[in-house]
Formats: structure tokens, sequence, C-alpha cells
């Protein structure tokens, strides 16, 4: 059976085709620039790769464009689109109503339209190309997967802020986390490498991208995690500030500031493009620090530092950890930022071997040392996979 993995941006669609229940990669590509003239299509399937350049006018088009190239008699892998036998959709926010991947419906398009306002850059995207797949696809079940429902688990006294009660009661404001997707994944993965049951073992992963996340995995569940109401919230991201005091945007108002300046500043010209000046990719911004620029040193500290607190309270929320988890683009390549990371770390357990740690470049490794009470792994993360097992299941396909 045929999964098709979505996941929509304002103007791209990613997107992976798998042979379930075998997890075989089919095809995998990336549609960029939809609505923008021109529009990109990097696709491959096995070992041979393709570009197309064409104009694409919205999601819709979009997922024409694609399922012809799936279905294409030279380079496509399946014959006919009814091969196609569910679709996932990575949605971003959903809010306190799932805790699980679920069958798309009216009242769960209705949710991604409510929590819109909350995941403005992700969840209308996500609900584009629910619906162009709804309308190329008829008939075909669609499954949505939400970066917050692996967050779900955590308790109360995680996910409430110090604010009056009412505001929880009225607009539900808490803390939700998000990445949940990729957290969930290396965190079931680790305990496969274990040979342990997924419920039980104690872990704390950390998504190093663009985005930047840690969560604390108790027994297979999450119990914290370092985003909050919204993606802001947390460690020092690519574009983010990550946790800062509240006042600072009272205090910018009384300056002259707006509030769309402030939400401007705050998510996309902070973190580390703010602290460096030479931008937000880390590859640059390491460079920059090895040729002597003062900035570019400073934010790969403070990168660092947040994410050694992050990992310190955590240890203390879970009493036990079996393992330190890194992934996403930063955490899966950078040598640097994993060694500063967990430096220093000896009295929690946490000892890294550097021979190892200089080898383990985007593949799965045990990075810490033979003797280091606490694993430390490096884990590609697989989201797409992820979201293709829960679509296989959800949809009954594997009854």
């Amino acid at each position: 059976m045929k999964i098709l993995v979505i996941n929509c941006g304002s103007s791209s669609i990613k997107y992976r085709l798998f042979e379930m229940p075998q997890q075989g990669l089919l095809a995998k590509g990336l549609l960029e620039k939809i609505g923008e003239g021109k529009s990109f299509l990097k696709y491959s399937a096995g070992k041979e790769e393709y570009k197309l350049e064409q104009q694409v006018s919205n999601h819709n088009e979009g997922l024409e464009l694609i399922l012809s190239i799936l279905t294409d008699k030279k380079i496509g892998v399946i014959n006919n689109i009814s091969e196609i036998s569910a679709v996932g959709h990575r949605v971003v926010h959903g809010g306190e109503k799932y805790s699980g991947s679920v069958p798309i419906d009216d009242a769960v398009i209705k949710v991604i339209e409510d929590f819109a306002d909350l995941a403005p850059l992700h969840n209308p995207p996500n609900l584009a190309g629910i619906n162009a797949a709804i309308n190329v696809l008829p008939g075909v079940p669609q499954v949505a997967c939400f970066d917050t429902a692996f967050h779900q688990t955590m308790p109360r006294v995680a996910y409430m802020y110090a604010l009056p009660y009412e505001l929880y009661e009225k607009y539900r404001i808490r803390r939700y986390g998000f990445h949940g997707t990729s957290h969930r994944y290396v965190a079931r993965r680790f305990a496969e490498i274990l040979k342990k049951d997924k419920y039980t073992v104690n872990v704390i992963t950390c998504h190093l991208g663009n985005g930047t996340s840690i969560t604390a995995v108790k027994e297979g569940i999450s119990v914290d995690t370092s985003m909050g109401f919204t993606p802001l919230e947390g460690t020092v991201m690519g574009t983010r500030s990550g946790d800062v005091d509240p006042s600072i945007g009272f205090y910018l108002i009384r300056k002259g500031y707006t509030a769309d300046q402030i939400d401007n500043l705050l998510n996309k010209k902070s973190g580390l493009l703010g602290l460096s000046g030479v931008g937000n990719d880390m590859r640059t911004i390491l460079q920059k620090a090895k040729e002597g620029n003062d900035r570019a040193q400073l934010a790969v500290d403070i990168f660092c530092y947040r994410i050694k607190k992050y990992i310190g309270a955590y240890s203390a929320v879970l009493g036990k950890v079996d393992g330190i988890i890194f992934t996403g683009g930063i955490g899966e390549n950078a040598v640097e930022i994993r060694s500063k990371s967990c430096s220093g770390m000896q009295n929690l357990g946490i000892v890294i071997d550097e021979k190892k740690n200089a080898t383990a470049i985007g593949r799965e490794s045990k990075i810490s040392t033979d003797n280091s009470p606490v694993y430390v792994w490096v884990i590609p993360t697989d989201e797409e996979i992820r979201i293709a097992v829960d679509t296989y299941k959800v949809s009954g396909l594997d009854k």
C-alpha cells in the first residue's frame, strides 16, 4: 500500500511516498516558490534525481504536478494515483483537542482553522495542503499528524503559565510545545537501540535546527518541552529569541515600537541572526567564529549555553536519565555544538567521546564514552516515516 506524506509551507510542498507496511521510500521531492512565478520541483526516486521548472499558482496545482510526476511513465514510481491508499499531513497546531494523529473530517478542519492564529505561518498552509489533497484525491483517507500532539501528556505543572487562570479558561493560553513528531520518533528509536520497551526509557531529546526545542521524555511520554504557547519560547533559534523577559516588549512599546514590529523582531530578527549579525545558518556562524568574528562566537556560545541549561533542568525533572539525543540539521551535523552543549556535565553523568563525536555527522551514532552513565546519541530524525506509520494505522489499512 502506498502512503503519501505531505508537509505544506506557505509556498512549498515537501512530500514522500512510502510503501507500507515495509516502510520503504519510493520517492521524495520538494516543490518551492508556489505562486511566485516560476516554481521549482526537485524530485528523486531511488538514485535518480530530477529537476523541473514550471509555473504553479497554488497548492492544488502543486499537488496535481507532484502526482503527474509520480505517475509519469518514464520517471514515475506508480502507474495510477488510485494506488495511493492514504495521505498523511503534517499539521503544526492542534491545541488541546488532539493527543494523537486523527482521520481528517470537518471537525478536524475546524480545529486547524481555530488554532491558525497561534500558528499563522503554519496552520493555514497545512490546511491548504489538506484541501488540495481532498480535491485531487477524492475519497482517499486523509490523516492529520499534529506537532503538538506528543506534548499533550505534559502535566499541568509543566504546561500552565502563572497568569490569571481565566486567561487559560477563555483563550486556552498555556504551553503547547512543538516538533512533537520529531521528538517522538527519536525517543522511540532510542528505545529500539537499547532493546527496551518505549515506556521504560527516560531521555532528553534535543531537536536543533533553525527552530530548536528540547523535550523531557519520562517513561516514553513528554512531560516538559522548551517551546510554549508559540514556538518563540525556549532556546535560542535561527531567528527567534527564545526565552526573554516579557517586560522587554512593554519597554520597546514605550520607545515607539508597535506590536507587529516587536513580533517581527522577536521571531524574525533575533536568535542567531540578531546576535551574530552574519546570518541564521549555523554553518556560516561557526565559520565566521573560527575566523575570529566575536559576535559569531558569542552566538555559538549562547546557543550552546541555553541548551546546556535545559539539559540540566530536564535532568532534574526526570531524576534518572538514560540518554541525551541530538537531532535536526544542527544536532545531526554540528560537532562543535554537541561538544559545547555537553561540556562540563560529568556531574550529571554526561561524558562525550570527542573522537566519536567528530565522526558522527548525519548518521546514527553513539557519541558518549563507554563509561558514561548517560548515553549520548546522534539520531537523524525522520518525521515523514512517523507520519506514514500513523497514517497507515489511523486509516485502518493495517487491519
